[in-house]
């Protein structure tokens, strides 16, 4: 996925697992920040995305989207899901300029679109699971 990029109509929706729990947003500190305690989180979530991007095509784009997150894990209640969402929102969208270091690498470039304001619809559900993981699908709603 290139930097400046921005999808055309080669793929309508994107989707992937991630192993684990999804980073979540607690605090004012961005979960971005090196040495953030969400770190790993953020890490897997960004491999997860631009593996998904690159096989499928999708590249970062400016219309409305929908976000769905499906969270598995033993517990009935894994986690918050306002604070997953607002995680997983705040990785994927564009990174420029709420970054400060080079602690991500390559993985800085990585957005599935521009701006957490794109998104116009919400999907979140819980699912039992032996092991934590969850899967991400961003669909384009094309307005």
């Amino acid at each position: 996925m290139h930097p400046g990029s921005f999808r055309d109509a080669t793929a309508e929706a994107v989707a992937f697992e991630v192993p684990g729990l999804p980073p979540q947003k607690t605090e004012t500190l961005s979960i971005l920040s090196a040495g953030h305690r969400q770190a790993e989180r953020v890490r897997a979530l960004l491999v997860a995305a631009l593996a998904a991007a690159q096989g499928s095509g999708w590249t970062r784009i400016r219309s409305s989207i929908a976000l769905e997150i499906v969270v598995r894990g033993p517990a009935a209640h894994v986690g918050s899901a306002p604070r997953f969402l607002a995680g997983v929102a705040d990785v994927l969208s564009d990174k420029r300029g709420r970054l400060t270091g080079t602690h991500l690498g390559v993985l800085a470039d990585v957005a599935l679109f521009a701006d957490e304001r794109q998104i116009r619809a919400i999907s979140y559900r819980e699912e039992p699971a032996e092991t934590p993981s969850y899967q991400v699908r961003v669909v384009s709603l094309g307005v």
